[in-house]
């Protein structure tokens, strides 16, 4: 069982703050492993463009299903986190999840 998510987790401070920031691809890694039943085949890719950024979610044929979610409500889930957190960088990111 996965331990509660914090965003200080997986941020790089090193200002000493506490204001650090998270990588999106990061943020979608983490979510993607705690909701899968096997991690290590869980493979997050970001390609860069001039406005957007289009993260590539890949995981186990297995897994897929609870990445996804019933009528497609993990999956949007995942998205408005992800919209929330590139909101927060000032840039626009968009999750792609390859079968």
């Amino acid at each position: 069982m996965p331990k509660a998510f914090a965003l200080r987790d997986l941020s790089e401070d090193r200002s000493g703050s506490g204001g650090g920031v998270v990588s999106t691809r990061d943020l979608i890694e983490y979510i993607a492993k705690a909701l899968v039943d096997h991690p290590e085949q869980v493979r997050v890719s970001e390609i860069e463009g001039e406005k957007t950024s289009v993260i590539e979610l890949s995981v186990a044929k297995e897994d897929l299903g609870k990445v996804i979610g019933k009528q497609g409500r993990t999956a949007k889930a995942i998205r408005v986190i992800l919209g929330a957190a590139s909101a927060k960088l000032k840039k626009h990111s968009v999750l792609e999840i390859i079968e």
